[in-house]
């Protein structure tokens, strides 16, 4: 079976950032310092560390933070109803 993709906290931000521009009209976006604070508040957990310690997130997980912390996001650039 195959190892799923895992990201760095930059690759994180950036394969979310995607996702709300998309969603958002490019209004939105995802920092890595956002990756920290889904992490500090619960949103994600790390599926594994990098050969220097640092964390490696999941596709999937990286997708049900996004999805749950969306909707304040969006919230906070204007958008709502999605």
């Amino acid at each position: 079976m195959d190892t799923p993709a895992r990201y760095t906290t930059t690759q994180a931000a950036e394969q979310a950032a995607q996702w709300r521009k998309t969603i958002s009209g490019g209004t939105a976006t995802v920092t890595p310092a956002t990756i920290r604070q889904w992490r500090t508040r619960g949103h994600l957990e790390p599926a594994g560390i990098d050969e220097r310690g640092y964390p490696l997130y999941d596709l999937v997980d990286l997708a049900l933070a996004e999805k749950a912390t969306r909707p304040r996001a969006l919230r906070l650039v204007g958008i709502s109803g999605v």
